[in-house]
């Protein structure tokens, strides 16, 4: 579904990434661990198209098509969702009128003959999925973001996943400031959205703690440093790196 090809990225003529290879089939959950500024949050923001990036070499196919030369807004319509390290705030619109806007914006694209969905559909949908995922009803109309707790921001941006049914989520530090149960909480999230997606959701998640990895267990762990995945392994390979840190690899 991913394929990254001898990736090499700079910013301001710094080199950040040199050389990222990387394949993620429909379905599978990766985990990407590594030490502070190897680049992992860099890899992130070049797969949704972050325009501060500079990509000097590689490719980025998704579903077979480099998306290279693709708005993030484009990209996000293909099926591909990212999940912040720190969700931003955005006062003036409420959760429900951010929600609905995304949704239809996503079901357009996917049938644009379609009339858009009406409100009080789209209502009943959203309200069936904050039953799921045990959020207040409240909850929509908060302005998006503003106000909410570290564990809320996670959980909103669940319910975007949910909403939007994405091929593939990247989870830039999910876990990042959770409490344990916030943590099962979101993890709980993203296997429900795995369980009700048509098609198996491919989930590539950035993280620096293994105890993600307890929740939401991977097919693959990766170490990536200066730059480049230097090793990779099976769910074992998590609890070997939590053990002996990165220095040896």
């Amino acid at each position: 579904m991913l394929e990254i090809k001898n990736l090499h990225v700079s910013i301001d003529d710094k080199p950040v990434l040199n050389g990222v290879d990387l394949k993620i089939n429909s379905g599978e959950v990766h985990a990407m661990m590594g030490p502070n500024g190897a680049g992992k949050s860099t890899l992130t923001n070049v797969i949704m198209g972050h325009p501060k990036y500079t990509i000097t070499q590689g490719d980025i196919l998704f579903n077979g098509k480099s998306i290279l030369d693709l708005e993030p807004h484009e990209r996000s319509l293909m099926g591909l969702f990212l999940a912040f390290q720190h969700p931003k705030e955005i006062g003036g619109i409420t959760l429900e009128e951010f929600l609905l806007a995304a949704y239809r914006a996503k079901q357009k694209h996917l049938h644009p003959d379609n009339p858009p969905v009406l409100v009080f559909r789209f209502k009943k949908m959203l309200k069936e999925l904050m039953e799921k995922f045990k959020m207040e009803k409240k909850f929509a109309s908060r302005y998006l973001n503003q106000g909410f707790s570290g564990g809320e921001k996670k959980k909103s941006e669940m319910l975007q996943m949910a909403v939007l049914k994405p091929s593939l989520a990247i989870m830039d530090e999910t876990d990042s400031g959770l409490d344990v149960d916030a943590l099962k909480a979101v993890c709980d999230g993203i296997q429900q959205v795995q369980r009700d997606s048509e098609k198996p959701m491919g989930v590539l998640m950035i993280t620096h703690y293994q105890r993600i990895l307890k929740h939401l267990e991977p097919d693959h762990v990766h170490v990536l440093k200066d730059g480049k995945i230097i090793q990779s392994g099976g769910k074992e390979f998590a609890h070997e790196l939590e053990k002996n840190g990165y220095e040896n690899l």
